[in-house]
């Protein structure tokens, strides 16, 4: 007899869209609190206020897979913990929609990719065309750079870590994209908005899913709950006529319909088109995405 987390996995699997390997196989269900992703071979474990039970560990040894586990803490950034199988590199490579994306277990906190954003990676690809400029803030390792730069799109790049635009160069390459065709930018959003704005640089696609708090250099505190729609606002000036900006948060104190109102705010012109998350990310609703055209 199958265990639950064998059952999981095969169901998600059959879902999934071809040359796929990263998802979600458990979003807190059936054990509350606890939240498995497949990426490759491998199994990410991750807690929030729940500890592992016994079966489960079970399930997860029985699966053959490394397995790796870490906490959900907003005050403790720790990277995950080998907990058993096989013994593999860190550094792997994932499949999403036949992109590649290189993973690092041992790079701390998180592992080189948020998976609640596949379906509009997916879209982004779609929408683009050759000779389009897609500006990527908050780039994290460039996923959403990659995809635009695969449908012909000449990408900017932007994010405060010099090794996070380092980690994005490597995933060009890994799709064989070469990153010298393409910019990059090292520093906070908001400056180089409003920089690109005076200079008149304008995109077809601008991407926004900033973290819920940051604190620049000087110490001024930005939250999303109060500052997203000056964030829109500031993407707007950028924006080339016809324009898309996907705007995008996880804040859990934002409800869809205050976001929206703040998107609204941001770029009163646009329409825009709410979209849901990914079908395996089936428990709390806390991504928000909304596609704003102008």
């Amino acid at each position: 007899m199958k265990n639950p987390l064998q059952r999981l996995l095969e169901q998600r699997l059959a879902k999934l869209p071809p040359e796929t390997d990263a998802f979600r196989v458990s979003d807190g269900s059936p054990w509350p609190g606890v939240f498995i992703d497949a990426l490759a071979e491998r199994l990410l474990v991750s807690l929030r206020d729940a500890t592992l039970p016994d079966a489960l560990k079970d399930c997860l040894k029985a699966t053959g897979r490394p397995v790796y586990v870490k906490r959900l803490d907003k005050d403790v950034k720790e990277p995950p913990v080998f907990l058993c199988g096989p013994e593999v590199p860190l550094r792997f490579v994932i499949q999403e929609n036949g992109v590649r994306y290189l993973m690092d277990m041992g790079a701390g906190y998180s592992q080189g990719i948020f998976l609640d954003q596949r379906d509009n990676r997916a879209e982004l690809r779609r929408i683009c065309r050759p000779g389009m400029k897609v500006l990527n803030t908050f780039a994290y390792t460039g996923a959403f750079s990659v995809c635009a730069a695969l449908a012909g799109a000449q990408t900017t790049t932007l994010d405060l870590a010099q090794p996070c635009l380092s980690w994005c160069r490597e995933n060009m390459a890994l799709n064989d994209i070469d990153p010298d065709d393409h910019y990059f930018c090292k520093g906070d959003a908001l400056h180089w908005l409003d920089r690109f704005a005076r200079q008149g640089r304008r995109f077809d696609i601008i991407v926004l899913d900033p973290p819920t708090f940051s604190r620049d250099e000087k110490g001024h505190v930005w939250r999303v709950e109060k500052d997203y729609d000056h964030l829109v606002n500031l993407a707007a000036a950028c924006l080339a006529p016809g324009g898309r900006i996907l705007c995008s948060t996880n804040c859990r104190k934002l409800t869809m319909p205050a976001f929206r109102r703040m998107v609204s705010a941001g770029i009163p012109s646009a329409s825009l088109i709410s979209v849901p998350m990914p079908f395996d990310f089936d428990g709390e609703p806390y991504l928000k995405c909304i596609w704003a055209q102008n």
